[in-house]
């Protein structure tokens, strides 16, 4: 069974929602923190349910909708969002609550909004929508395993015209602790330098991508996905990445272009380095973190740079210097060494 991306969209600190043009405004940021450019919400948003929505939920019920809305789809046949850290804003102003109210007469509202299905069941509540719902938190995987959950239900056949998303905001605290921990860089650099520094940590990014899923040719698809693998820490990535494309009977050489996870952390970086010498060397690779930043679903970024290199057969400028029109792309990413990710997509 061929599985088809029909439709996506994305809100991200570059101007990639709507009819934005693909990245041909490039927003440079001067700092170690990328923030999402957000819409006119109340577009896709009743303003008076917008008042308690967090960030991220505004951020994930828009872009969700505005996919369907690019499909032509008003119902779809299952909601799969994929997320590490879910609703932290709401997470946060809950637990202040706590000390601050001594654990008394809290309000429910925080609470009620912090779990990781929000984005999800705010999509389904607002669509009236009843079929197939769900969130995976699987840290580093999270949105991966999300894709892999919406291929198997339509490979069994038990939904169509699947709506998958991944969602992450970045919010002060979380900011400040992952810093502490040593993420992300402790000096202001440009975004579009990131890769010309060689220092330890990244900057720290957000935002919400999502897809249509379905199984019907059509000239409106946007690419084919191929397929979508996790290694959790592999013994030999090398292998590991040759076998998965074995399975589509590929080689390395039948891929007009790798984009690869770096993030401008040397400590991160050095297994992309080791691949550009071995298995990547005769390829054309890219990367993407400088646009959107580091964060756990980061990849779906990654898939929606891709399906629109393919459906517009370019290459951003400020992606690589290329003229080609790619058929076959493949996306490498891991996550603080330990949850890697294979997704594989082709022109229809």
């Amino acid at each position: 069974m061929r599985i088809y991306i029909r439709s996506t969209s994305s809100i991200s600190p570059q101007n990639t929602f709507g009819d934005s043009g693909f990245l041909t405004d490039v927003v440079e940021y001067t700092g170690t923190r990328l923030k999402a450019i957000e819409p006119d919400y109340k577009q896709y948003i009743d303003p008076k349910l917008l008042r308690r929505m967090s960030h991220i939920i505004k951020m994930g019920v828009s872009a969700a909708k505005d996919c369907l809305d690019n499909a032509g789809i008003d119902m779809p046949g299952a909601i799969i969002t994929g997320t590490a850290f879910g609703c932290l804003e709401d997470t946060v102003a809950f637990l202040t609550r706590i000390v601050e109210l001594n654990e008394e007469m809290l309000p429910p509202t925080a609470f009620i909004q912090s779990t990781h299905n929000t984005v999800a069941a705010q999509v389904a509540l607002m669509l009236q929508c009843h079929n197939y719902n769900n969130t995976f938190v699987h840290k580093g995987a999270s949105f991966e395993n999300a894709l892999i959950d919406a291929l198997m239900l339509l490979k069994e056949q038990d939904a169509n015209d699947i709506l998958v998303g991944g969602t992450e905001e970045m919010i002060d605290t979380s900011f400040t602790v992952l810093t502490r921990l040593g993420l992300y860089k402790r000096n202001p650099i440009s975004n579009l330098n990131l890769y010309k520094e060689e220092s330890k940590g990244t900057i720290g990014g957000e935002g919400a991508a999502f897809f249509l899923l379905n199984d019907k040719p059509s000239a409106d698809n946007m690419a084919e996905l191929n397929g979508v693998k996790v290694v959790y820490k592999p013994v030999d990535i090398v292998q590991s990445i040759t076998s998965f494309l074995k399975d589509d009977g590929l080689v390395i050489a039948d891929i007009d272009l790798v984009i690869t996870g770096r993030n401008g952390d040397i400590k991160n970086d050095n297994i992309y380095n080791e691949l550009n010498k071995t298995l990547f060397a005769n390829s054309l690779t890219c990367n993407y973190k400088h646009l959107c930043g580091e964060y756990p679903t980061s990849s779906s970024f990654a898939l929606w740079l891709a399906a629109n290199c393919i459906k517009r057969g370019q290459v951003p400028a400020t992606v690589t210097n290329t003229n080609i029109a790619p058929k076959k792309i493949l996306i490498y990413n891991h996550y603080q060494g330990n949850y890697h990710s294979l997704i594989l997509l082709s022109a229809c």
